[in-house]
């Protein structure tokens, strides 16, 4: 018997946002296959598109090979969604211990972000009575996928919104009722989503926002890149100012003459941003249109320490493995998912950040590291345009007897296909 190391699904429509679930479902701690569910959302220009939750058919998937006369994943729930959704995510694994305000115990939410930020409320494997037919498509079931919220501009919306585009957003882990948005009008907001207020709305740069994230462990510093070329931090509690941490470098064609103060070269825009969890001094990003990975610390603002270069054509994802080891995925236009373990370069790029050093203290003598051999190859059929990685799923015997290793898995999303990969 061997274990199972790819998982697949077919979606009705082309995959771009794309989620796994924090942690298993409420009441089902004991039914490891809970932790097996990834939300995801279509891309298609109109005004039809669908957010959907999917999950094992079967816990033997994991186990048995032969089981291939049905898909590894079926869909549980699905909604519109109106235009795409540019972000989906599920709520932090501490989401489930908060005190929300008149949501049930069983239901967990998920959010998006498009013209509006969106939050839903998913309630799950409540098992019907009349499960026994057989042959009966597990859709029906007890799955609920119902919106409970939509906050546009300040506030929140009832109807059909007009808001400006909102690109991305971060859910705070420490704080999940905190969600920071991003729009293509320059800001970015902070939101209460318990009470469906913005906390504060700021001018974040000087052309639209791309993508941001939350400083791990932190309620008030989150950081954000966009078309300005530029990765700014801010601090809720000294708002009158922001930090810029790295701007990208200025294209160097054409004269000199050019570059006078009055007429600034356009920079390359910056497309995403995110923190490695196991070391929040580091974070990557990557330009529109590069093939190459910049990784920064925080300590050292200025110019990336480590800069990725492996890919034969646009970078389009990239992600941290949840793990103590910092590892990250990336994943292009070359149909490639590279994974890169940086626990030798991030150990020895900085020296350790002393108590009394400033966050924007120079640091000269960080020399930029050029990695170039990933220690993981996948290639996909098609363009790979997102991923999302798993927590760490523990082991689990089934009834069967079978048991399985523990371990993470990477999903990666590539036109209408997702391709669950044991890491």
């Amino acid at each position: 018997m061997t274990q199972t190391t790819l998982l697949q699904y077919e979606a009705p429509w082309p995959v771009h946002a794309l989620d796994w679930c924090k942690s298993t479902a409420p009441g089902h701690q004991s039914r490891p296959r809970s932790a097996f569910r990834l939300g995801i959302a279509s891309f298609t220009e109109d005004y039809r598109n669908r957010i959907a939750i999917v999950g094992l058919q079967d816990e033997r998937v994991l186990v048995e090979d032969d089981y291939t006369d049905y898909p590894d994943f079926v869909t549980l729930v699905e909604a519109n969604h109106g235009y795409p959704a540019t972000n989906l995510q599920w709520q932090p694994a501490s989401a489930s211990g908060f005190p929300w305000t008149g949501k049930a115990p069983a239901a967990e939410l998920l959010a998006t972000t498009g013209d509006a930020l969106r939050v839903w409320e998913y309630f799950g494997d409540a098992p019907p009575a009349s499960s026994a037919y057989v042959g009966r498509q597990p859709t029906g079931g007890g799955h609920r996928l119902t919106l409970k919220t939509a906050l546009s501009g300040q506030s929140k919306v009832q109807s059909q919104s007009t808001g400006p585009p909102l690109t991305s957003f971060s859910w705070n882990e420490k704080a999940p009722s905190l969600v920071v948005t991003s729009s293509i009008d320059t800001t970015c907001t902070v939101w209460n989503i318990d009470t469906s207020t913005a906390i504060t709305q700021l001018i974040a740069h000087d052309r639209e926002v791309y993508d941001v994230a939350w400083l791990p462990g932190s309620t008030d510093i989150f950081v954000s890149v966009g078309a300005d070329g530029s990765l700014r931090a801010f601090d809720l509690r000294s708002l009158e100012h922001s930090t810029i941490l790295y701007e990208t470098p200025a294209p160097k064609s054409g004269p000199p003459a050019a570059a006078s103060a009055s007429s600034r070269l356009p920079t390359s825009p910056l497309l995403r941003i995110a923190f490695n969890p196991a070391d929040s001094n580091y974070m990557s990003t990557f330009h529109m249109d590069g093939q190459d990975v910049q990784i920064l610390d925080m300590r050292s603002p200025g110019q990336p320490v480590i800069e990725l270069r492996g890919h034969r054509a646009q970078v389009n994802a990239m992600g941290w493995s949840t793990t103590d080891r910092p590892t990250l995925a990336t994943a292009g236009d070359d149909c490639q998912v590279l994974l890169w373990d940086l626990a030798t370069y991030t150990q020895t790029a900085t020296s350790p950040r002393t108590a009394n050093s400033r966050l924007n203290s120079p640091r000269p003598d960080v020399k930029k590291r050029v990695v170039s051999d990933p220690i993981m190859a996948y290639s996909a059929s098609s363009e790979v345009t997102n991923l999302a990685w798993s927590p760490q799923i523990p082991g689990m015997t089934m009834n069967t007897g079978h048991s399985t290793a523990p371990g993470e898995w990477l999903a990666i999303a590539s036109g209408k296909s997702i391709k669950a990969l044991k890491v």
